[in-house]
């Protein structure tokens, strides 16, 4: 039996949890210009709009845990708060990022309509309780190195200061050296919290570091996890999506290409509309 889940609005546009179908949430990893955003999130609203599915646009204004000094961290926080905005405002959908710092809280908090806290910063206490206060809806990506059971501590930080506007985000574990494994079974476990539960399929066929300088993956298993993951029961699908993954500035190696992305979604919908019955 699939549980129901605190309800509530994302930017005024749509509901997410209760009974609602699944979300999708998704765009290149990082900003790399403006056009190019602009081209992804209508490229990819028109798809979802056809499918009668609800969508939020996801691009990093500054990759701050890349794995090389070397590699491209996008625009920051300025410049790329500039360009979500205009996503927002021309494409008019819903925008996420994630933060790093409590001094980019205050400035994401007036563009975005979620502040996404990534996997390495979950147990940080002090920047959940600041990004908590914002107000605005908080996405918190489970650390590779948390089981699902230790998500509740997340959830009640957050909850202390009087938001109820969380979404867990699953994005797997760490196996070994380089690689992630998701275990299926922490979907129920954390929506048991009372709270929308997304899955991080991109991310969840990363190698991190896997290429010593850079992150590799495994794109070819994107599909596989999407679909066992909406049959679980989930609320929301995150996939990172670029229209020439091997021209990509970053995570190249796990993002599913464009023209991939319609017949998946396709697919995904049939199968929550089971799931959730």
């Amino acid at each position: 039996m699939i549980r129901e889940t605190h309800k509530f609005s994302i930017g005024g546009r749509f509901d997410i949890g209760g009974k609602e179908p699944f979300f999708l949430i998704a765009g290149p990893c990082v900003i790399e210009s403006l056009d190019h955003l602009l081209f992804m999130a209508d490229k990819i609203k028109n798809m979802t709009e056809k499918l009668g599915m609800n969508y939020i646009f996801k691009s990093s204004f500054d990759k701050a845990n890349r794995s090389s000094i070397d590699s491209y961290r996008g625009p920051g926080l300025e410049k790329g708060l500039e360009m979500l905005a205009k996503v927002k405002e021309k494409i008019a959908v819903p925008v996420i990022s994630d933060i790093h710092g409590f001094e980019q809280i205050s400035s994401a908090a007036q563009v975005l309509d979620i502040i996404q806290i990534p996997a390495f910063l979950c147990r940080q206490t002090d920047l959940l309780l600041e990004a908590g206060r914002s107000g605005k809806v908080i996405s918190v990506k489970k650390g590779q190195f948390l089981s699902p059971w230790d998500a509740e501590n997340i959830v009640q930080k957050i909850e202390s200061t009087g938001n109820r506007q969380i979404i867990l985000t699953e994005r797997g574990s760490s196996f070994g050296y380089n690689h992630l494994i998701v275990d299926m079974k922490s979907f129920p476990i954390m929506r048991g919290f009372g709270y929308p539960v997304v899955f991080d399929v991109t991310h969840s066929v990363q190698l991190p570091g896997g290429l010593g300088k850079v992150s590799s993956g495994l794109g070819e298993f994107i599909e596989y996890l999407a679909r066992a993951g909406v049959a679980v029961g989930v609320d929301g699908v995150f996939l990172e999506v670029h229209d020439c993954p091997d021209k990509a500035l970053c995570d190249g190696p796990n993002s599913l290409a464009l023209d991939r992305l319609e017949p998946l979604l396709k697919i995904l919908k049939e199968i929550d509309g089971i799931a959730k019955q």
